[in-house]
């Protein structure tokens, strides 16, 4: 069939695509209206066509500009298009996929993808055969457009083309693909490889059949003139690292010389790709043996890479040095997310280790925040320090001794950056030298370079650990009068750096921060009226983690008087709808919980307006679930950090809530957001609910009947969180319920039960699952008992490591009221018991006589010669504390 347009037809559309190329908005909004129009008309998609293939007498931007808006038309409603309309536009591509434009060759295969990509790789059968002859083609335009198209083909479509949905095109494909390695043009060498490597990750059969052929082709073009040949074939290499190591490893010696040399390649694509070489083989377990003998040549090289170029300091304004009166542009500000609260519970170790702590990398020069050779030469080196700690070193140091000291401030600073990145690996070696690298990176803070001053408070972090335990007139005062200053620096990015640095150190010093108090919170405040948008939203961060780690120390009249003014003053000034919001609470709810009773005069407005968010995004959450056109789907974030600071107040004011929660209908609302479809909701709600029970359950209560069920059916290990809260808030209901907790545990009990028999349940959860089963049994023994047999072993081995609190106390009570009334439940788990009672420092003494009467019932049931048997298992230690504090 050939389609004809008419010629009138013909030039509207060229109009159309003339004006849709105008700067001028009020042109933009005729154009869309004009193509809503036209779209009514199905062949206008066949005058879009014939524009992209047909009209080489217009320039190619309109011509290519036709492609996009036809591509559009496609991806919105192609199901609608009329057969006739789009047989001709697939012939059409077919026809032109080589045209003499490069553009035009481009815009024809994003159109050919996105056809295929609407479920057509198995409607237009002859597609893929014809490309792939099209490569065959003497003429250079047609290979090489019909490589661009099987690119993103391969791209987009990389499952499908290895599933029997379309008999396995790939077992053609690949082959095919190998020779064209060989090909004389380096664009189409390039397309070749690009191709197969999206099959590496996936482990195609096709590929893993041909993987020798593969590597021995990649092997030739190792020294490629060309650099996008280059790029893929380090990344094809990556990859196959992580994918068939076992087919490289005969190999590696020489695959490690040649990434040596691409990772300073002149060409920073190539340079970036072969980085990332270091990063995932440190991941191998081969890693060490596989590197030792290269190091000598490999950590220059990585360091080396940590420069700035001069295109990075163009980007970060590196020559500006004050930059504070410059307000923030929006595209400045990240989206920030709210990580919804979870309860855990305390354990043996003092710190615990955040989930975010692997990011450090990124904090270092944040607004170039895409990847470059910079970040991913200082995130090989960290990942590196990790896997070989001191042993680095030797190589290292005489380096950093000629960067830390030279006159050039982008080399100290590349310097500063290296001895920031071996911090956590390399920990142990670096004491030796701290004393004297801790004050010079000190001085370092007050450099005349805004970059040198930030990757210093950057790196000085990384060593906060150190710092802390050092006598504090040594390091820590002088460290946090420095970084103080920082905090009101003139240079926005150290302001910045300070920030976050700060916060690490205020995390690391906790209470050693007490005597200081009255000055940070100067600094801080005074912070407040200096700072940008973006900046703002880190100080809050500091703020709340300050709250956090000198906890009730806060509680002072000077210092609330010093602090909560300039907050509550941001808090009135932001609107119900601000995502500011969001810091600001969190910030608050840390203070609330810290400040305990001395929060109790800013908590009514505050009380309020979180009730008030919860409020407002239900209603709009309902308009939009009954009216999808009219309204907008709520941010629910807003309504979870308000549950969240909720929580923060009832943990905070404990009793002293009482009266807010008595004025509002907070419960109402709990009931609807505890059935929220958000996970995230959920289980901000259930960790809401906890807190009320311990604060004020008199207003709980009433609604058990009502919120047990809800509860029962969250206790779905598919949600860790969710289900760690909604645990957590059934053993904290327990307590206060008592024997009235009675008819609810066949909601709860076997879920519990299954809950902590599974296999890979996170820590917490387990910890969570056990208080809770133990509390139950504690006050419904004669419901709970009769199961004991099912939990206990999980039971104890869950309990041994958290140390001795309140929650611990209950749940212990609970099991040896549940071993009284089935003592036949733990016969065959005893040893779990004796040395879950072992891990106990001190028991209250009621508790500790319960464990003794056990343990020694048990003792003359089996009789001395049994007993003394079954005690030789015991380690040596289990034995000799039994016998210390229980005499058995």
């Amino acid at each position: 069939m050939d389609w004809r347009p008419d010629e009138e037809g013909l030039q509207q559309v060229l109009q159309l695509l003339k004006d849709s190329q105008s700067p001028d908005t009020a042109t933009q909004r005729v154009v869309q209206d004009k193509l809503k129009q036209l779209n009514q008309y199905p062949d206008f998609n066949n005058y879009l066509i014939f524009v992209l293939t047909r009209l080489k007498s217009e320039d190619e931007p309109t011509r290519s500009l036709s492609g996009l808006i036809l591509k559009n038309n496609v991806k919105a409603h192609y199901q609608n298009f009329p057969q006739p309309v789009s047989e001709f536009i697939k012939q059409e591509c077919l026809n032109s996929i080589g045209d003499s434009s490069s553009l035009i060759r481009a815009t024809i295969g994003i159109l050919i993808t996105t056809i295929a990509s609407k479920g057509e790789l198995q409607t237009w059968p002859e597609l893929l055969p014809q490309l792939c002859n099209l490569l065959n083609s003497e003429d250079y335009n047609t290979c090489e457009g019909a490589f661009g198209a099987l690119q993103k083909i391969c791209e987009d479509s990389s499952e499908l083309l290895d599933s029997d949905a379309l008999n396995r095109p790939l077992n053609i494909m690949i082959p095919k693909f190998l020779q064209f390695f060989k090909h004389c043009s380096p664009k189409i060498r390039s397309h070749a490889i690009a191709c197969v490597n999206q099959f590496i990750t996936d482990r195609a059969q096709a590929l893993m059949d041909n993987i020798d052929t593969f590597i021995e082709h990649l092997f030739a073009l190792a020294v490629d003139e060309d650099p996008e040949v280059r790029k893929n074939v380090c990344r094809a290499l990556v990859m196959l690292l992580e994918v068939r190591i076992d087919r490289l490893l005969p190999h590696m010696h020489s695959i490690i010389q040649y990434m040596l040399q691409r990772t300073q390649d002149s060409d920073e694509n190539v340079a970036l790709e072969a980085c990332e070489f270091w990063l995932t083989l440190a991941d191998q377990p081969i890693c060490k043996d596989a590197l030792s003998n290269h190091l000598l040549q490999l950590i220059p090289i990585l360091v080396n890479g940590m420069k700035y170029n001069e295109i990075d300091i163009i980007l970060l304004k590196g020559d500006v040095e004050e930059d504070e009166t410059v307000p923030d542009s929006e595209q400045d500000i990240k989206p920030r997310f709210h990580k919804s609260r979870t309860v855990t519970l305390q354990h043996e170790e003092e710190r615990v280790e955040g989930e975010d702590d692997g990011d450090d990398e990124d904090d270092d020069d944040d607004t170039l925040s895409d990847w470059n050779l910079r970040k991913c030469s200082a995130a090989a080196l960290d990942v590196l320090a990790n896997v070989f700690r001191e042993e680095l070193l030797p190589h290292l140091l005489p380096l950093l001794k000629g960067l830390l000291f030279h006159p050039e401030w982008v080399i100290k600073e590349s310097g500063i950056l290296v001895l920031g990145a071996i911090a956590e690996g390399c920990m142990q070696g670096m004491v030796p030298y701290l004393p004297e690298l801790i004050p010079h990176l000190i001085q370092c803070l007050s450099d005349k370079k805004a970059l040198v001053r930030s990757i210093a408070c950057w790196t000085l972090s990384r060593y906060a650990h150190w710092v802390v335990s050092q006598p504090p007139d040594l390091y820590l005062k002088p460290l946090m009068t420095e970084l103080l200053k920082r905090i009101l620096d003139s240079n926005k990015r150290v302001q910045e750096a300070a920030c976050s640095a700060f916060a690490t150190l205020e995390e690391e010093a906790c209470t050693e921060l007490v005597p200081y108090l009255s000055f940070i919170l100067d600094t801080l405040v005074f912070a407040f009226g200096k700072y940008q948008h973006k900046n703002l939203l880190i100080l809050y961060d500091a703020i709340g983690t300050l709250a956090d780690s000198v906890g009730h120390h806060l509680n002072q009249p000077e210092y609330i008087q010093k602090l909560m003014p300039p907050l509550i003053q941001k808090w009135n000034e932001l609107k119900d709808e601000d995502k500011d919001l969001f810091p600001l609470l969190e910030c608050l709810s840390s203070i609330a919980t810290a400040l305990q009773s001395g929060f109790l005069p800013y908590c009514e407005p505050v009380y309020q307006r979180c009730v008030t968010l919860v409020q407002k995004t239900l209603a709009q959450a309902m308009m939009y679930s009954q009216h999808p056109d009219q309204y907008e789907a709520p941010d629910k974030d807003f309504m979870i950090v308000a549950l969240d600071l909720l929580s923060g107040l009832a943990e905070g004011l404990g009793g002293h809530v009482e009266q807010l929660v008595a004025r509002s209908n907070i419960m109402t609302l709990l009931f609807q957001c505890m059935q929220d479809i958000m996970p995230e909701v959920r289980q901000s709600s259930f960790a809401l609910l906890g807190d009320l029970t311990k604060a004020c359950f008199l207003h709980v209560k009433p609604c058990i009947s009502e919120f047990m069920p809800i509860l029962g059916t969250n206790l779905n290990p598919e949600f860790i969180s969710v289900c760690n809260n909604a645990t957590w808030a059934i053993g904290e209901i327990c307590m206060q319920m008592g024997a009235e907790m009675q008819p609810y545990v066949p909601m709860v009990l076997n879920n519990l039960v299954e809950i902590i028999n599974r296999p890979n349940t996170p820590k917490t959860l387990l910890e969570n699952t056990a208080i809770t089963i133990g509390r139950l049994g504690c006050v419904c023994p004669q419901e709970v008992a009769p199961m004991l047999q099912q939990f206990i072993r999980p039971w104890c081995t869950s309990l041994r490591n958290i140390r001795d609190n309140e929650e611990k106390d209950s749940a212990f009570r609970g099991i040896c009221i549940m071993i009284g009334v089935n003592p036949g439940g733990v016969v065959q788990d005893f040893i779990f018991f004796c040395d879950a009672v072992a891990s106990w420092m001190s028991p209250k003494d009621d508790l500790r006589d319960m464990f003794y009467k056990i343990l020694h019932g048990f003792k003359e049931q089996v009789g001395e010669e049994n007993w003394n048997q079954f005690s030789e298992q015991f380690p040596p230690l289990l034995k000799e504390r039994l016998a210390a504090f229980y005499g058995v």
